[in-house]
């Protein structure tokens, strides 16, 4: 099957042509009629398999007829981080560039006033994060009357980071008649019962089981030990020992180890930069357009990059911390093998880990291949500072003596000087070796030194 087979524009088949795309993925084929039929979608598949070009075809299509009005949106795509709605527009941008749709972006770190200057003109696809949008409706801003498609992407990641709430009332400030589509790669309950509450009659489009590891992605697994420096230099030999590396994502579950590890690896000579939600949006967008150019070779991450981002070249995947969620497991390994490329996972799992390992296995049905590494070297540099201290140390204390006899080194008896000693609570005193002054000692003040007229 063929995209010209779908029911897509004339515009948007030459778009599609232009960027190089000839066949449909799995979800595009069963996806995009439905949509174009007007029905209500409920999509299921694997991360790398074409979600986003499955609603961005038709809508673009659907669009051609009529036009925007001020701040009233024809379409709403909400999307649970700021980097996926970044790249909605540039999924827009690439293939609506036979169409002349105004689309606005609405995520937090950035200007109000360029965002309302859009939504004043007229916005045929507005693409927002859930509090940024909420916070210019309840400003007079917006209205969300106009909408006739809804679309929710990653509702899973939505979940997880607490914006459900926040759907359910958007959801309820839309007009009843809209069409809805609803993607997401896994189905836990609670998304369940939010897509049955919002989508009327949907059509389900199910391409893969949920939870499920792409065919394409080679995973391993590699033990290592409890201490961080144990784990960065395993990472290194893997770094060191992947020859067929172009460039390799590695995760980390706290935002704080996200910055620790890529400056390890910047002192280690790897070419690497760091993203986590803690830095301002300039920063994650130079940081990730970067890593896309291959300025930098090794991208540092927390689950801000785990969800949707779509790096086609990403040969390897590496867990530095194992998730303890089992589905972000199976989302960063999706950064990897997209569009029927080969890629590599490889997970660092210490003895504490023994039961988030369990629980990834269980969900995707399939053990993870274990791969044994040697890092002595890497281990042995990074403890070769300490080490080297301590023996120093050792054959300091341990120094023969002139006649021939070892003597432990006598505990020096002198007092240690005033710079020695903590600041703070000493005395002067202390420090001068001068005795306490009583009172106020030789200086007087010379208001106490005026005589005083006796009362009457």
């Amino acid at each position: 099957m063929t995209f010209s087979e779908l029911g897509l524009s004339p515009k948007v088949l030459t778009s599609v042509e232009a960027v190089g795309y000839a066949d449909p993925t799995p979800i595009q084929q069963q996806a995009i009629p439905r949509v174009l039929e007007r029905r209500d979608v409920l999509g299921i598949a694997q991360t790398g398999t074409g979600k986003t070009a499955s609603f961005v075809l038709p809508m673009l299509t659907m669009l051609e007829r009529g036009r925007a009005r001020a701040r009233m949106p024809r379409t709403l795509i909400l999307e649970p981080t700021r980097e996926l709605a970044a790249q909605v527009e540039e999924n827009f941008k690439r293939y609506g560039a036979n169409h002349k749709l105004t689309v606005a972006l609405l995520i937090g770190g950035v200007s109000f006033d360029d965002q309302l200057k859009k939504l004043d003109r007229g916005v045929d696809v507005l693409i927002a994060t859930p509090g940024r949008l909420l916070d210019l409706f309840e400003r007079g801003n917006l209205l969300l009357s106009g909408v006739e498609i809804l679309v929710i992407d990653e509702a899973d990641r939505m979940l997880d980071m607490g914006f459900i709430p926040d759907i359910e009332r958007i959801c309820k400030l839309l007009p009843f008649t809209r069409q809805t589509l609803f993607f997401s790669a896994t189905m836990p309950p609670e998304i369940q019962r939010l897509a049955d509450a919002f989508l009327s009659n949907p059509v389900r489009v199910e391409v893969a089981k949920p939870a499920t590891a792409a065919d394409t992605v080679s995973q391993y697994l590699v033990r290592a030990g409890r201490e961080p420096a144990d784990k960065r230099a395993v990472l290194r030999a893997l770094i060191k020992k992947a020859d067929d590396l172009t460039n390799a994502i590695v995760f980390c579950n706290r935002k704080r180890d996200v910055a620790i590890l890529q400056r390890s690896l910047a002192r280690h000579g790897f070419s690497a930069g760091a993203l986590h939600g803690d830095m301002d949006q300039r920063s994650r967008m130079a940081t990730l357009d970067d890593f896309r150019n291959n300025k930098i070779t090794i991208l540092v991450a927390s689950d801000v990059a785990a969800r949707g981002l779509d790096i086609p070249a990403v040969s390897h995947i590496y867990n530095f911390d194992v998730p303890t969620h089992p589905e972000d497991y199976v989302h960063r390994i999706g950064r990897t093998g997209r569009a029927g490329r080969k890629g590599t996972s490889i997970t660092i799992a210490t003895p504490v880990d023994k039961k988030y390992v369990s629980a990834i296995e269980k969900l995707t049905g399939q053990p993870i291949e274990t791969l044994e590494v040697e890092a002595s070297e890497e281990m042995a540099a990074s403890r070769y500072g300490k080490r080297t201290r301590k023996s120093a140390k050792s054959a300091e204390a341990e120094e023969p003596a002139a006649n021939g006899t070892s003597e432990k080194p006598k505990k020096s008896s002198k007092r240690r000087s005033g710079d020695d000693q903590p600041r703070r609570g000493r005395q002067r005193s202390e420090v001068e070796d001068k005795p306490v002054p009583f009172g106020l000692s030789d200086h007087v003040p010379q208001f106490l030194l005026k005589s005083v007229r006796p009362a009457s």
